[in-house]
């Protein structure tokens, strides 16, 4: 099995809307009432939804379930990255970079084929 591009497209566009539903508020709406930024989060997680869960479906077709979540992890982290980093401005140190060097290393155990098979 191997992965899914179409379910990585639509795991890429439901990782930006839930990535700015859990922490881009914390920029745009700073001054809002909580009641309000869970009304707009939850407005754009349904969204998120109708991204996430056809792409759980699509890639559950080609790839095992682990694999399905160890792509989900790394794609997370890689729009986490530059969302971080240029939307909400924190600055880019090593620790990012290590922290993808883990995940993609855990794609790449997870997609390696079994000893003898």
């Amino acid at each position: 099995m191997g992965i899914s591009y179409p379910a990585a497209g639509l795991l890429v566009i439901s990782n930006f809307l839930m990535t700015y539903c859990w922490y881009g508020h914390l920029k745009t709406m700073g001054g809002a009432p909580l009641w309000k930024v869970i009304l707009v989060s939850w407005l754009i997680a349904g969204l998120e939804y109708c991204f996430m869960i056809p792409a759980n479906r699509i890639g559950a077709k080609t790839m095992t379930l682990d694999q399905l979540k160890i792509t989900q992890e790394a794609i997370s982290l890689m729009v986490f990255i530059p969302f971080s980093v240029f939307f909400m401005k924190n600055s880019f140190n090593w620790n990012y970079l290590a922290a993808a060097v883990c995940i993609l290393m855990a794609v790449f155990f997870v997609f390696r084929a079994p000893a003898g098979g």
